[in-house]
């Protein structure tokens, strides 16, 4: 998800806690470990600086969103709290751990993936059942605000803890929905990916048979259309590619297909699930 999802992730998961009996220092520690933990996860991002082998697309959400390094990012805000705020709870410590677990679960949703089993599997696990930017849900959570604000303090978790529920609702219908579109379509092609839609039930179905790559939309409340008919050089030498432009072995490595461009000017790779406007933002390739 997006880093503004996180952060309301973070912020309605501290909505749920009841802090009518809290003193401010305590209310300041949880309000930091919900959010902060929320966040840490994509602290790979630094990852860049000392990147000169073209390895950070497989950095970026790989082990600092695994699964088993979840409670140690709650430890670290738990002692955080300790140092900082003076305030030991070992409730802290299970709010921290549920923030990070909320955080790369949701990523699995969405079309990049995570590296949640790293360091036991590299595989990159990814349903693409939700939107990166999902607008649902910050609809739901923004609802949960807005509704408990003029309410009494002791009242207002109980909107939260109802958000939760809607968007774990939201989650399921999505993926219940990707599941029958790429069962689907496995059944007449070799290889598929979804890619949900901004829209709820709306998803980008992409499909490789042999060099063929097409880009379906479908949906169930909307008729399959087909988007773009790619050709992929399947034929082509990637070892001079990879040579040459180490990041475009990550890139074949992390995705689940790409389509390979070889013509007389470029040699290329590219993830056709984020293809728009004639591209692909994940695009690496070597110049003849």
């Amino acid at each position: 998800m997006d880093t503004i999802t996180h952060t309301l992730f973070g912020l309605s998961l501290y909505g749920t806690v009841p802090k009518e009996k809290m003193d401010r220092r305590t209310k300041m520690a949880y309000l930091f470990t919900a959010v902060g933990a929320s966040q840490i996860p994509d602290i790979d991002v630094i990852s860049q600086a000392w990147d000169t082998e073209g390895l950070y697309q497989m950095w970026h959400r790989g082990i600092t969103h695994s699964i088993f390094l979840t409670p140690l990012w709650a430890l670290l805000f738990y002692v955080l709290c300790i140092v900082f705020f003076k305030v030991k709870d070992r409730r802290l410590f299970f709010l921290g751990w549920v923030a990070v677990i909320i955080h790369g679960t949701s990523d699995l949703f969405n079309a990049w993936g995570t590296g949640y089993l790293e360091p036991f599997s590299d595989m990159r696990i990814t349903f693409g059942t939700i939107s990166i930017v999902d607008f649902v849900f910050w609809v739901i959570m923004g609802g949960a605000y807005f509704l408990s604000r003029k309410k009494p303090v002791v009242n207002r978790p109980v909107y939260f803890r109802a958000a939760w529920i809607l968007i774990v609702v939201h989650v399921a219908l999505q993926s219940v929905q990707g599941y029958y579109f790429y069962q689907k379509y496995s059944n007449d092609y070799d290889q598929v990916a979804l890619s949900a839609g901004f829209i709820p039930t709306t998803f980008q179905v992409i499909t490789k048979q042999d060099e063929k790559v097409t880009l379906f939309q479908d949906g169930i409340f909307q008729p399959k259309q087909t988007l773009h008919i790619l050709e992929s050089k399947e034929d082509a030498d990637l070892d001079l590619l990879f040579n040459e432009n180490p990041a475009a072995r990550t890139l074949y490595q992390w995705s689940p297909f790409v389509v390979i461009i070889d013509d007389d000017k470029q040699i290329g790779v590219y993830d056709p699930r984020f293809y728009r406007g004639g591209q692909s933002f994940l695009f690496e390739s070597f110049d003849y």
